[in-house]
C-alpha cells in the first residue's frame, strides 16, 4: 500500500529544515513515538498537527493532504521534480516587477544576521506598489520619533544602491543597514574631506546628529514611500514647529562648526 502524502510530506518538511524527529516533534506539541507513525503511514496526521505545519511552512492543507513536496514524486517515479519549497522560492525570489519584501521590526535582529540568505528573505512577505519604477526595493518597519513628522510604525519603501560612497546623495533619507547601529532610518550627510565617515541625521531635532564609519555599512536603501496609518499622523501647531526650525539651524551651525 502506497504511504499517504501527508506522512510523506511531513517527513519531507521535517528534513527540509534538518530537524529530527524529536525536535518536529517538539514544534509541533506532539510526541516523537507519534510523529514516527505518521511518517511510517502507520497513523492519519491529526487535523491540529496539519494546520500547525501549514501555518509554519505557509502551505495550504490542501497541498499537505494532495501534493507531494518532495524532490522525487515516488508514486509516478519521476526524478526530474522540483522540490515543492524551491520551486515555491524560485517563483518569489524570480524577478518581479516592484517586488517588495517587508521587514518588521520583529525581523530587525534576524535580518542582521540573514539580509544576505535567500532562504531568510524567501520567509518574509511580500506586496507590490505600481507607482515605483524599477530597481530592487525593500519596505522596514520603523520605531520612534526620531524622523517626526514621519510618525513611529510607519513602513519606509526603499530602493537598493552600492553602499559605496559615491552612490549616496546628501542629504537625502536612507534605510542604513550597519553592523554597530543595526537598522535604522536617517538622513545622510556627506563630508568631501572625509569620505570614511558619515554624519546620520534626524529629522526631529532633539535627536542629536552622529557618525558612522562608511565600512560599517552592509545595505543601503533609498527612501522612496512612506507608508504610515491616518490616524497617527504627527500633528504640529507654529510654536513647535519654530522650535524645531531653530534647534535644526543650531545643529547645522554646529556641524559646520566641527568641519571647518
Amino acid at each position: 500500500m502506497p504511504q499517504s502524502l501527508a506522512g510523506r510530506n511531513l517527513k519531507y518538511l521535517r528534513k527540509s529544515k534538518k530537524l529530527t524527529q524529536e525536535e518536529f516533534a517538539a514544534r509541533l506539541n506532539i510526541k516523537r513515538s507519534l510523529l514516527g507513525a505518521y511518517e511510517e503511514d502507520r497513523a492519519e496526521p491529526r487535523l491540529d498537527v496539519l494546520e500547525a505545519v501549514s501555518d509554519w511552512f505557509g502551505i495550504s492543507l490542501d497541498d499537505l493532504l494532495r501534493t507531494p513536496l518532495g524532490a522525487v514524486d515516488e508514486a509516478s517515479g519521476r526524478k526530474d521534480t522540483l522540490s515543492y519549497l524551491l520551486r515555491r522560492r524560485m517563483i518569489k525570489m524570480a524577478p518581479a516587477e516592484n517586488l517588495i519584501h517587508f521587514v518588521p521590526v520583529k525581523a530587525a535582529a534576524g535580518y542582521l544576521a540573514g539580509y544576505a540568505d535567500e532562504e531568510f528573505i524567501d520567509e518574509l512577505n511580500t506586496f507590490t506598489l505600481p507607482m515605483l519604477g524599477g530597481g530592487q526595493y525593500r519596505a522596514f518597519e520603523i520605531i520612534g520619533d526620531s524622523m517626526l513628522p514621519t510618525p513611529s510604525g510607519s513602513v519606509i519603501v526603499g530602493q537598493k544602491i552600492p553602499t559605496t560612497m559615491q552612490e549616496v546623495q546628501n542629504n537625502h533619507a536612507y534605510i542604513v543597514i550597519s553592523r554597530s547601529e543595526g537598522i535604522v532610518y536617517k538622513r545622510i550627510l556627506k563630508d568631501p574631506r572625509q569620505q570614511e565617515r558619515l554624519t546620520l541625521v534626524s529629522d526631529n531635532p532633539a535627536f542629536k546628529p552622529y557618525f558612522i564609519h562608511a565600512g560599517d555599512i552592509l545595505e543601503l536603501w533609498q527612501a522612496q514611500m512612506v507608508i504610515s496609518k491616518v490616524a497617527v499622523q504627527q500633528r504640529w501647531d507654529m510654536g513647535q514647529l519654530a522650535s524645531m526650525v531653530t534647534d535644526l539651524q543650531e545643529q547645522v551651525s554646529s556641524l559646520k562648526r566641527k568641519m571647518n
